[in-house]
């Protein structure tokens, strides 16, 4: 078993995979709270702003404030976009410092991460939206093959009425809507699981866009029930996180005539709507940065598993940094895992750590041309 500082390279199962993000959360929880509020806070003035506008088109006493509300929705959703948009970006652009800090126990700051941002921006942009393109897409292949496969198991389940008892029936339409399910859910996260490792590449390796897309659809191979026990433990613990924040407004609401139930928003007071947004939002704050980092924890373990990074990484802390020859071309008698390929290659494979592993990432003005991570 081998390890950097603090990380262990091992095979990671979902159960240790969820562990190990846990425990990364907790130790930067408020870091990665700070990193997250910034777009999210956009994000939530657009929710606000849309909600209240949308309440008031029903109820307009003219045709020009109908318009004026109309208006200010188209607004508020734009801002709300916007805000989302942001929100990936940063994201992605915390994979870099989450990576730097796995392997060589870098801090993770508010200002490092964007800072990553900064440098890699219109790419990020270009990722986030190809990337939810594909995400999109996949969705609707799925969301269609789903809604035929339950629509069979209705037919199945009622023609089983004609020779079978109701309670059979039932419980064949339940199993079967439950299989089906579970089953849209895997074939989902086998499209999009190909494009899971996108801001890694981008940030760590130093990739272009379609680049980046094509080494993820690379590593990204064996990575579904992971990425299905990530995105089921993330939906509760969401989920949880949501009830623990908006309980206590429903019940508040109820006690002030409020029927936290209501199909529609029109009948809430304007600050039942603005609350009921911020709490939504807040949760995305404490619960989007476990996704990331859990995909950081799965990208390594990726290279791992099929690069044998563990032993790149190892030789390129015992032999140090190699000798360049002045023309560019490797040094002969470098060690194949740490040798930097011809320049003009596509990409590099070369790993020259830092003289000191505890030393910190100081931007990308220092970064090593050919080092696959590009860390100092």
């Amino acid at each position: 078993m081998f390890s950097i500082n603090h990380l262990e390279f091992v095979p990671l199962g979902a159960g240790d995979l969820i562990d190990r993000t846990i425990r990364l959360y907790r130790r930067h929880f408020m870091t990665l709270v700070r990193v997250c509020a910034p777009p999210v806070i956009v994000s939530a003035a657009g929710s606000v702003l849309w909600a209240m506008s949308v309440r008031q088109v029903p109820v307009a006493e003219s045709e020009w404030a109908m318009f004026a509300f109309v208006m200010l929705s188209a607004i508020g959703l734009t801002v709300w976009a916007v805000g989302t948009l942001l929100f990936f970006i940063v994201m992605g652009g915390a994979s870099r410092v989450l990576v730097a800090h796995l392997l060589w126990n870098e801090g993770v700051s508010w200002g490092a991460v964007y800072r990553s941002v900064r440098a890699r921006f219109w790419g990020l942009l270009g990722a986030t939206v190809l990337v939810g393109v594909w995400l999109g897409f996949a969705g609707m292949i799925v969301g269609f093959a789903w809604f035929w496969a339950l629509i069979l198991v209705g037919i199945v389940a009622g023609v089983s009425t004609q020779f079978a008892p109701a309670w059979m029936a039932a419980t064949l339409g339940v199993l079967g809507t439950l299989g089906m399910s579970f089953a849209a859910l895997w074939l989902f996260f086998l499209l999009a699981g190909r494009a899971a490792y996108v801001p890694q590449v981008m940030l760590v390796e130093g990739r272009g866009i379609f680049a980046s897309v094509e080494r993820s659809i690379t590593l990204a191979r064996g990575n579904i029930r992971r990425l299905v026990a990530m995105f089921l433990f993330t939906l509760f613990a969401a989920y949880s996180a949501l009830m623990l924040l908006l309980v206590p407004l429903g019940w508040y609401g109820y006690l002030h005539g409020i029927n936290p139930f209501a199909w529609t928003n029109t009948e809430y007071p304007a600050w039942y709507v603005i609350g009921y947004n911020i709490v939504e939002q807040l949760s995305t704050i404490l619960l989007a940065p476990v996704w990331m980092l859990g995909l950081s924890l799965l990208y390594i373990d990726e290279r791992v598993r099929h690069e044998g990074y563990d032993i790149e990484l190892m030789a390129a802390r015992a032999f140090g940094e190699m000798p360049q020859l002045p023309d560019g071309r490797p040094a002969p008698l470098a060690p194949a895992l740490a040798n930097e390929r011809h320049a003009s290659a596509a990409s590099a494979t070369k790993i020259i750590p830092s003289p000191d592993p505890s030393a910190s990432v100081r931007g990308t003005e220092n970064k090593t041309p050919g080092s696959v991570l590009g860390l100092q």
